[in-house]
Protein backbone atom coordinates (compact mmCIF):
# COMPACT_ATOMS: atom_id res chain seq x y z
CA UNK A 1 0.00 0.00 0.00
CA UNK A 2 1.21 3.27 -0.66
CA UNK A 3 1.27 5.64 1.88
CA UNK A 4 2.39 9.32 2.43
CA UNK A 5 2.98 10.64 6.22
CA UNK A 6 3.41 14.42 7.38
CA UNK A 7 5.10 15.66 10.43
CA UNK A 8 6.23 18.96 11.91
CA UNK A 9 4.07 21.47 11.43
CA UNK A 10 4.02 23.79 14.56
CA UNK A 11 3.18 27.15 15.90
CA UNK A 12 6.05 29.59 14.61
CA UNK A 13 7.33 33.40 14.79
CA UNK A 14 7.28 35.51 11.87
CA UNK A 15 10.91 34.94 10.66
CA UNK A 16 11.67 31.75 12.21
CA UNK A 17 12.23 28.25 10.56
CA UNK A 18 10.77 25.16 10.48
CA UNK A 19 11.35 21.37 8.42
CA UNK A 20 8.65 19.52 7.42
CA UNK A 21 8.73 15.82 7.16
CA UNK A 22 7.15 13.44 4.68
CA UNK A 23 7.39 9.40 5.44
CA UNK A 24 7.08 7.82 2.54
CA UNK A 25 5.96 4.15 1.91
CA UNK A 26 4.45 1.32 -0.22
CA UNK A 27 6.75 3.02 -3.75
CA UNK A 28 10.39 5.13 -3.65
CA UNK A 29 10.43 8.40 -3.51
CA UNK A 30 13.63 8.41 -5.94
CA UNK A 31 10.91 7.10 -8.87
CA UNK A 32 8.19 9.68 -7.78
CA UNK A 33 7.67 13.23 -8.41
CA UNK A 34 7.11 14.50 -4.67
CA UNK A 35 5.66 18.06 -4.11
CA UNK A 36 5.11 19.80 -1.23
CA UNK A 37 0.94 21.54 -1.89
CA UNK A 38 -0.60 23.95 1.14
CA UNK A 39 -3.94 24.96 1.62
CA UNK A 40 -4.74 27.79 3.36
CA UNK A 41 -8.81 28.74 4.70
CA UNK A 42 -10.78 29.92 1.63
CA UNK A 43 -8.04 29.52 -0.43
CA UNK A 44 -7.39 26.50 -3.13
CA UNK A 45 -4.73 24.43 -2.59
CA UNK A 46 -1.29 25.22 -4.00
CA UNK A 47 1.88 23.97 -5.51
CA UNK A 48 4.92 24.90 -3.17
CA UNK A 49 7.28 23.05 -4.42
CA UNK A 50 8.67 19.28 -6.29
CA UNK A 51 11.76 17.68 -6.71
CA UNK A 52 11.89 15.02 -9.69
CA UNK A 53 12.53 10.99 -8.96
CA UNK A 54 15.15 11.26 -11.69
CA UNK A 55 18.12 13.69 -11.35
CA UNK A 56 16.89 15.55 -8.28
CA UNK A 57 15.95 18.99 -10.30
CA UNK A 58 13.86 21.12 -8.15
CA UNK A 59 11.11 24.02 -8.71
CA UNK A 60 9.38 26.33 -6.31
CA UNK A 61 6.17 28.60 -6.12
CA UNK A 62 7.28 32.31 -6.57
CA UNK A 63 6.27 33.31 -3.52
CA UNK A 64 8.70 30.63 -1.74
CA UNK A 65 11.79 31.04 -4.07
CA UNK A 66 15.55 31.58 -1.78
CA UNK A 67 13.16 30.91 1.45
CA UNK A 68 12.05 27.31 0.81
CA UNK A 69 13.94 24.54 0.04
CA UNK A 70 12.96 20.87 -0.69
CA UNK A 71 14.97 17.79 -0.69
CA UNK A 72 14.88 14.10 -0.40
CA UNK A 73 16.92 11.04 1.45
CA UNK A 74 16.59 7.94 -0.53
CA UNK A 75 18.05 5.63 2.04
CA UNK A 76 14.81 7.00 4.54
CA UNK A 77 12.56 7.24 1.88
CA UNK A 78 11.79 10.82 3.15
CA UNK A 79 11.00 14.11 1.63
CA UNK A 80 11.44 17.62 3.37
CA UNK A 81 10.62 20.85 3.15
CA UNK A 82 13.22 23.17 5.00
CA UNK A 83 10.91 26.53 5.19
CA UNK A 84 12.77 29.58 6.57
CA UNK A 85 12.18 33.26 6.63
CA UNK A 86 8.66 32.15 7.64
CA UNK A 87 5.62 34.69 6.97
CA UNK A 88 2.41 34.78 8.07
CA UNK A 89 0.97 34.49 4.81
CA UNK A 90 2.71 31.05 4.83
CA UNK A 91 0.54 29.78 7.00
CA UNK A 92 -1.68 26.82 6.00
CA UNK A 93 -2.01 23.02 5.91
CA UNK A 94 1.03 21.66 4.23
CA UNK A 95 0.32 18.16 2.33
CA UNK A 96 2.95 16.13 0.55
CA UNK A 97 1.80 14.61 -3.00
CA UNK A 98 3.58 11.87 -4.97
CA UNK A 99 3.09 11.44 -8.53
CA UNK A 100 3.63 8.42 -10.38
CA UNK A 101 3.33 6.92 -13.56
CA UNK A 102 2.39 3.79 -15.13
CA UNK A 103 2.09 2.87 -18.89
CA UNK A 104 -1.32 1.51 -17.96
CA UNK A 105 -2.94 3.73 -15.49
CA UNK A 106 -0.76 7.23 -16.21
CA UNK A 107 -0.12 9.79 -14.33
CA UNK A 108 -1.48 8.79 -10.55
CA UNK A 109 -1.44 11.07 -7.48
CA UNK A 110 -1.08 9.96 -3.46
CA UNK A 111 -1.46 12.67 -0.62
CA UNK A 112 -0.50 12.91 2.65
CA UNK A 113 -3.42 13.58 5.89
CA UNK A 114 -1.77 16.89 5.94
CA UNK A 115 0.40 18.89 8.50
CA UNK A 116 -0.53 22.57 10.25
CA UNK A 117 2.21 25.56 9.85
CA UNK A 118 0.90 28.75 12.02
CA UNK A 119 3.28 32.10 11.56
CA UNK A 120 2.34 34.36 14.36
CA UNK A 121 3.32 36.40 16.76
Amino acid sequence: QVQLVESGGALVQPGGSLRLSCAASGFSVSSSVMSWYRQAPGKEREAVASITGAGGSTNYADSVKGRFTISRDNAKNTVYLQMNSLKPEDTAVYYCNARRWSIFLGNSDNWGQGTQVTVSS
